[in-house]
């Protein structure tokens, strides 16, 4: 009979899940012996990065993927980065080592304590198997859980269970599947076509899930079709519609009153892929002007189940535009061209403006870049001046959590290697997930990181204004050379001092990591 740890292997091998990123400690290790050839397990140097890297990696392939901490203590390293993973829907399946059963109980140290309520509630499923041979089943719970719910599970195992024999019932496990089908049942079809030709203002809210489904050209052909405004959900982690596009208004402000002035004007919002809503600055005001009516449509049953107004069909958004597709008639008028690329801003200081640096992101890197952005301050420079057509274009970290940006970039650039991958990440976030320079060192990713260095806490001294606290402490970060830091780590730096020079580097394509440190003006995020 074999192993636990066989037969686990044998699952994940069978599931696809062969690519491991991980930050190994003792209780882990039994799980990583007699690894299949097929495997390659992917080492961050801190849990935190580990995770922004499988996150990243996840979405731009589509898949779930594997990620192995230590313990408690590597888990707990791990918490802040999940909570973006966990607002991108990101279906990673996280397993920790725990110490051998007779040793949780006396609290011997290395053990977790309730292992299982650890990562509550952020996990949409968390287990401690009961006996070695349930480990094979709670892993595939794990898995689907983690693809059904579209959000990462936590599976903590004694690191003496993966030597022990699995009994036979544990191989049934191996030929598992399981499958989900979302379309709307005929008189939910009719309803919803019914609202939106009775509309007569109609208004489109994209969010990042139509951007992961694969929807990004089907949601231009819809709002096209019905010739609506298009606004992205607030709050945004991936970009689901053309930035430039005549039909597209922008990223909703997240605010209850600023999008409640968004909505003026239509009697129907549509609201496709996104939870209703994602504020952040407290604004308050009705959720919604006198006449308007708020329809989603989510496969995410919880977000539909929480929000506070209008109605809900908890169905695919896909099968929903397609639906919509075949039912509303074409639209006679065109929708016009997209719009032209704007001047950008020069800054009135020897560093450059924000969007100085975008623009030269736009013109010299090819259109089907993937950027990965973590720099909150420069929010509004980054969407006056980028010219984004392509899915999967943009990642953002989704639940505003520091750290995502550049193991993200390092995740996408591994998950994506015929596209080119650029991070832009801002001072302030970039020492969160700097080790992540290493692992793309260690990998030789062509991924380019533009630092733009402007010595604090950008988005902070902005908020610092919108709460009336000017004189908070511990916004300025000075002295940080990201150049050294690079090098330290293996990767190539150069740092660019103005627009023409960072145009030239930006030309070349190197097969190697790199980091372009510019330094910026300060800015605000709106």
């Amino acid at each position: 009979m074999p192993s636990v740890r066989r037969v686990s292997h044998e699952f994940l091998e069978r599931q696809g899940l062969t690519t491991v990123f991980g930050n190994p400690g003792s209780n882990e290790l039994p799980f990583l012996a007699e690894l299949p050839d097929s495997f390659r397990y992917v080492l961050g140097l801190h849990e935190g990065a580990v995770v922004g890297m499988a996150d990243g990696y996840a979405q731009a392939t589509g898949r779930p993927v594997l990620v192995n901490l230590h313990a408690a203590s590597g888990s707990g390293n791990a918490m802040g980065a999940l909570t973006n993973a966990v607002a991108s829907r990101t279906p990673l399946v996280v397993l920790a080592g725990q110490q051998v059963r007779p040793a949780i109980g006396p609290e011997a140290n290395l053990a977790s304590v309730d292992a299982s309520a650890l990562m509550k509630p952020l996990v949409g499923w968390a287990a401690e198997p009961a006996c070695a041979q349930d480990v094979p089943r709670a892993l595939a719970q794990a898995l689907f859980e983690a693809e059904l719910q579209r959000r990462p599970t936590y599976l903590s195992v004694p690191y003496d269970d993966w030597a022990a024999e699995a009994g036979e019932n544990c191989l049934p496990v191996l030929d598992r599947r399981v499958r989900r089908a979302e379309s709307p049942a005929a008189q939910q079809a009719d309803w919803l076509v019914g609202q939106v030709r009775a509309a007569r203002r109609p208004l489109l809210v994209l969010g990042g899930d139509i951007d992961t489904a694969g929807l990004f050209d089907d949601a231009v052909a819809l709002a096209e079709r019905l010739n609506s405004p298009v606004w992205a959900a607030p709050s945004q982690f991936r970009l689901p519609f053309p930035n430039r596009h005549p039909l597209f208004r922008g990223v909703l402000p997240a605010g209850i009153a600023p999008v409640a002035r968004a909505f003026e004007g239509h009697d129907l919002v549509l609201v496709l892929g996104a939870p209703v809503f994602r504020y952040h600055e407290y604004l308050p005001g009705r959720y919604l002007p006198e006449g308007t009516r708020l329809l989603q449509v989510t496969d995410d049953a919880s977000a539909a189940a929480r929000a506070p107004m209008g109605e809900a069909l908890v169905a695919s958004p896909g099968a929903v535009i397609d639906l919509l597709m075949k039912a509303l008639p074409a639209q006679a008028t065109p929708t016009g061209p997209y719009r032209s690329d704007p001047e950008p801003v020069t800054a009135k200081s020897p560093h450059l403006h924000p969007e100085e640096v975008f623009a030269a992101l736009r013109d010299e890197m090819p259109r089907d870049t993937a950027y990965v952005v973590e720099s909150t301050s420069t929010n509004a420079s980054w969407w006056k001046q980028m010219d984004l057509r392509h899915s999967g274009s943009y990642y953002f970290p989704a639940a505003g959590g520091l750290g995502f940006g550049l193991p993200g970039a390092v995740g996408v650039a591994m998950g994506q290697q015929d596209r080119p991958v650029v991070g832009v990440i801002g001072d302030g976030s970039a020492n969160y997930g700097i080790t992540a320079l290493w692992t793309a060192a260690q990998h030789q990713l062509p991924v380019t990181v533009v630092l733009l260095r402007n010595g604090s806490y950008g988005a902070l001294r902005w908020f610092s204004g919108l709460l009336g606290v000017p004189d908070a402490p511990g916004l300025d970060i000075p002295g940080l050379d990201f150049t050294r830091i690079a090098e330290g780590y293996g990767v190539p730096a150069q740092h660019v001092t103005g627009a023409e020079e960072l145009r030239a580097a930006l030309a070349e394509r190197p097969g190697h990591p790199r980091l372009l440190q510019v330094d910026t003006a300060l800015t605000s995020p709106s």
